[in-house]
């Protein structure tokens, strides 16, 4: 009876999730439900999902209580609104029904055309408008009319009774109860941008919109008893049952070649064949044996598709484009893969498993991350969605929800408070009182309400969905400002509807990689391999930086957290850097391993293992699981599981496994098969609880090992080419760090860098010899048109003569011209930036003249005799800080009003360990932690005076409230500690330095 439910999905609306809909339809006997969310289908298929699974979960406890069990029948379709005015529903009949709603929204979507007042014809869709006491239209045969209750009494004498096989039961529901309609009623507010008492009636859900027993609903049409049978008889009509499936199949195009299962197999094994020579050699009986066990399991699982369908990509990607790539995660435990150069980790020679990639058993669909520069990841994406038909390809959603304290702002702005009043409540160094205002607490109390539920549908990272049926038969499409078709639900729903994703990514390493081999080859004339990883790995001189840990701008490895762990643990060889990117991860420091894994790389002869099953499977590690695949191994060697069981125990202990039951069986599998091998009770106990301890912490190692390649790369080109390298950092927008500490680096490798000019300057740094140039992209203020033109008019006419010559070619206006004076960018003139000042206001006047006519005979403007105008060092400075975020020639340090440096540098803090020192520092970067008391401590990073990184860690019992007051430089008084060999300081006192004025705000 229920024709216009509503879920969370109708955004900033419905404020009831699927399962809490369900669970109170149960409890109030209700046996239907169509679900039609507003201008969505993303909870469609979750909902008939979840309503069948719910129904077979309840069958054998209602049958033991002795009720007869029942299954809700789940119907689903769309709510279509043009700017929030309710036009019509459309209830879909079947699978073809919802496929045709959702190809009638995802064109407008798609097309960004208006929803029309009146749909087209569908013929397995029923459309439904809500009832108007002067409705006049006429109806087709699959239209009706929605009457509530309340407005029975408007029928008298209604043209629509001469038509009452077309009145239906309408009773929307959005609500659950009387708070979590006054949370709808924030939920408009925040929508419509205005305050909780101003937003009109007609936007907002009655209060009665909330689901009611079915004998309630048909007692308030008791008077009209054709209308509930017009619409039981409707109901009863729709079938979306085939949408239910127990174990979901694979909805991936099905064939890659157009001779189907058998064609691709074929492709496959050749292509696999071929690659097995180029990575292994003529003859190579191991990584054959391994080659054709992984092609079983991948026919099996009619996997072949998946696999060509990337290798294309990646085809197209190197042979088309001349495109680098990485491919990484689990995919990189396949040698098939491998040998497809879908990745380039050796499975064989890092033994890794296959099985954590793909297995017999597994029911969850697998996927390869590959990676591509940041700005070639777009041909990618344009090449497979014009590579597959319309609706059979689009981009995986993502469902953002409310979950940062941001919304507190939002909530703040709705209930109408001042702006000063807001920011102070989400001002991090004033948590405690807030937590005594009294409005604080009301703004808190609404965000615990919204906290998790769904804010808007965005775009995941990468994630392609290439189906084998038009995906509309599952969901409707947005088209978010990327330009690519996007289904409404995440990578969640997409697993439980059985689609496997491609994910093309991106990252900021690869352009770095790729920019810095270019730019070698220009500045230096040196061609780069940069594939030649076997030769990086073995380089003593990269292992000795790499020992270092000082690896700024290298992927993965430049953070402070890596740079520590790199240090503490001498890391000096590939094998030990793969097993840092893993230890690294959020989660393992806390949990003791990373720890515990530093102590026994120490001590290696000191490790007491477990027993001699242990030692020969993790010696690698020192007896620690490390990695996802170290569990596998101890599952499969110690316990005796079988490769497919040992992961899906591994996975389950990760928490992915959903059946507590099923866990429960194999970990009941795992003590028998145990105690089959010959260990006993007590050793079983033990290995069991370092498994249950590490399972959910570890990660993938082939994913580790994807990840330390592409370090390695990058520490080559820092080590034996760090000029061109730093460069190609800052050009593809650096990594971790703020861009003023690349170009600090940039600085320290003995380039002459250079604020912008426009005459040497372009777009992006340049570097010729050691002469490296700003670019004019960073300056702030300078607009997106003259980033480009100031360099392309250069290249085509000529170098800029003077400033009339460049003010006539680039017809820049008077403001434009000013920041690039004032920053200097026109000292080729051979003026000081004061005299171009007033040679361009002379120039230009207040009003811009148009300056871009054919001139007859040159015309020169009068000039004046000024008096010798002063140029400050420290005026010039605070305006490169001003225009670039950072003073180029002019150190931090020289800000400060004191002369005064510290009395102990970095390079000497191990001279100094368990002594109290003063240090100056200029700040860098910052983390904050949680810790096990729920309190707060912070990490920070600095540059001393002579440019050399240290970090410090500030505890909840010195630093009582949050330290950090922006960039600047600070005093830091603090004891020196060592851990491992890393120095830093634990602060006892922390101050920022007054700075010198700037001398125009002295003027």
């Amino acid at each position: 009876m229920f024709l216009n439910v509503h879920s969370a999905y109708s955004l900033k609306y419905g404020t009831l999730s699927i399962d809490q809909l369900i669970a109170t339809a149960r409890n109030l006997g209700i046996h239907q439900m169509v679900l039609t969310d507003i201008n969505n289908s993303t909870g469609a298929v979750e909902f008939i999902r979840e309503c069948y699974k719910q129904g077979i979960a309840k069958e054998a406890d209602e049958i033991h209580r002795g009720n007869i069990p029942y299954q809700i029948k789940p119907i689903a379709g769309i709510e279509f609104r043009l700017e929030n005015r309710l036009l019509y529903v459309g209830i879909a009949r079947n699978r073809e029904g919802m496929r045709e709603l959702n190809e009638f929204l995802s064109h407008h979507n798609i097309n960004h055309i208006p929803l029309p007042e009146v749909p087209p014809e569908m013929e397995n869709v029923y459309i439904v408008y809500p009832f108007q006491k002067t409705f006049q239209q006429t109806l087709k045969a699959n239209e009706f009319v929605g009457i509530r209750a309340k407005q029975l009494n408007l029928l008298y004498q209604h043209p629509l009774l001469k038509h009452k096989e077309k009145l239906l039961v309408w009773h929307p529901v959005t609500v659950g109860d009387r708070i979590t309609h006054r949370l709808h009623q924030y939920f408009r507010a925040i929508e419509l941008n205005t305050l909780l008492s101003k937003v009109p009636e007609e936007q907002k859900c009655d209060a009665d919109e909330c689901l009611i027993p079915e004998e309630a609903l048909t007692q308030k049409f008791e008077q009209y008893p054709f209308i509930v049978q017009n619409t039981q008889k409707m109901i009863n009509s729709c079938d979306l049952s085939a949408y239910f499936e127990e174990q979901p199949v694979s909805k991936n195009k099905h064939h890659y070649t157009k001779n189907g299962l058998e064609g691709d197999k074929q492709m496959l094994r050749n292509l696999a064949k071929v690659g097995l020579r180029y990575r292994y050699g003529e003859h190579n009986a191991e990584a054959l044996k391994r080659l054709e066990k992984e092609l079983r399991i991948i026919e099996i699982k009619n996997f072949c598709a998946y696999f060509l369908i990337t290798f294309d990509i990646i085809r197209f990607a190197m042979n088309t484009c001349g495109f680098y790539h990485v491919g990484r995660g689990s995919g990189a435990n396949s040698i098939v893969a491998y040998c497809l150069r879908i990745t380039d980790v050796d499975p064989i020679d890092l033994d890794l498993y296959f099985e954590r990639f793909l297995h017999e058993k597994r029911t969850s669909p697998p996927d390869f991350d590959i990676d591509f520069a940041w700005d070639e990841r777009e041909t990618i994406q344009q090449y497979i969605f014009e590579r597959y038909p319309k609706w059979h390809v689009a981009f995986l959603g993502t469902m953002s929800t409310f979950k940062d304290r941001a919304i507190i702002r939002e909530i703040g702005k709705v209930l109408g408070l001042p702006k000063g009043e807001i920011d102070s409540f989400t001002d991090p160094t004033k948590e405690r009182e807030n937590l005594l205002n009294t409005t604080y607490q009301k703004l808190l109390a609404v965000y615990q309400y919204m906290k998790g539920m769904p804010n808007q549908r965005s775009i995941h990272a990468g994630g392609i969905l290439i189906s084998e049926e038009p995906i509309t038969y599952y969901t409707a499409l947005d088209m978010p400002p990327k330009g690519f078709p996007t289904v409404q639900w995440d990578m969640y729903e997409a697993e439980a509807i059985g689609y496997e994703k491609f994910d093309i990514l991106s990252q900021r390493g690869i352009g770095h990689i790729r920019e810095a081999v270019q730019l070698i080859k220009k500045n230096k004339g040196v061609e780069i391999d940069i594939h030649d990883f076997k030769t990086f790995k073995t380089d003593e001189k990269l292992n000795g930086i790499l020992k270092e840990g000082q690896p700024i701008g290298c992927f993965y490895i430049e953070s402070p957290a890596m740079r520590q762990l790199l240090k503490k643990l001498k890391c000096d060889n590939y094998l030990t850097l793969v097993a840092a990117s893993s230890i690294i991860r959020p989660g393992v420091a806390s949990s003791g391993m990373m720890k515990s894994y530093i102590e026994r790389y120490h001590a290696p002869d000191k490790v007491v293992y477990l027993c001699d099953v242990m030692k020969e499977r993790l010696s690698e590690t020192y007896g620690v699981m490390v990695y996802q695949e170290d569990v596998i191994k101890v599952c499969h060697y110690f316990a005796g599981l079988d490769l497919a069981d040992a992961d899906i125990l591994r996975k389950a202990m990760s928490g992915k496994y959903r059946s507590k039951l099923a866990f429960d069986e194999l970990v009941n599998k795992f003590f028998v098969s145990a105690r089959k091998e010959g260990h006993s009770e007590e050793l079983i106990a033990e290995v069991w609880r370092q498994i249950s301890s590490f399972a959910g912490y570890s990660f993938s190692k082939a994913h580790s090992a994807s990840f330390a390649v592409e370090s390695y790369q990058s520490l080559y080109l820092k080590t034996y080419y760090p000029m061109e390298f730093m460069v190609a950092v800052l050009n593809n927008y650096g990594g971790f760090y703020s861009r003023w500490v690349y170009v600090h680096e940039l600085q320290q490798t003995g380039a002459e860098v250079q604020l912008p000019c426009v005459n040497r300057s372009d777009e992006v740094v340049n570097i010729k010899g050691e002469d490296a140039y700003l670019g004019f992209i960073g300056i702030q203020g300078l607009e997106g048109k003259y980033i480009q033109l100031i360099p392309q008019e250069r290249k085509e006419n000529g170098l800029y003569r003077d400033l009339e010559d460049f003010v006539k070619r680039t017809c820049i206006s008077l403001e434009q011209a000013i920041i690039l004076i004032r920053l200097g960018a026109l000292r080729f003139t051979g003026k000081d930036r004061k005299t171009l000042l007033w040679d361009v206001h002379n120039y230009l006047g207040f009003k811009q003249k148009k300056v871009n006519h054919a001139e007859l005979f040159k015309l020169s403007y009068k000039t004046y005799q000024l008096p010798e105008l002063a140029d400050s060092e420290l005026e010039n400075a605070y305006t490169e800080l001003e225009l670039l975020g950072y003073p180029l020639h002019y150190d931090m340090f020289d800000f400060l009003k004191t002369p005064y440096r510290g009395d102990t540098m970095a390079a000497d803090m191990h001279q100094h360990l368990g002594k109290t020192v003063r240090m100056v520092g200029n700040y860098v970067c910052e983390k904050t932690v949680h810790t096990i008391k729920n309190t707060k401590m912070w990490f920070g990073t600095f540059l001393d005076a002579n440019g050399d990184f240290f970090d410090t860690t500030h505890f909840p019992n010195t630093t009582p409230m949050y330290p950090f007051k922006g960039k600047g430089c600070y005093l830091i008084l603090g004891k020196v500690v060592e851990d491992f060999g890393f120095q830093s300081i634990e602060v006892l006192k922390f101050a920022k330095l007054d700075i010198r004025m700037n001398p125009v705000a002295i003027d």
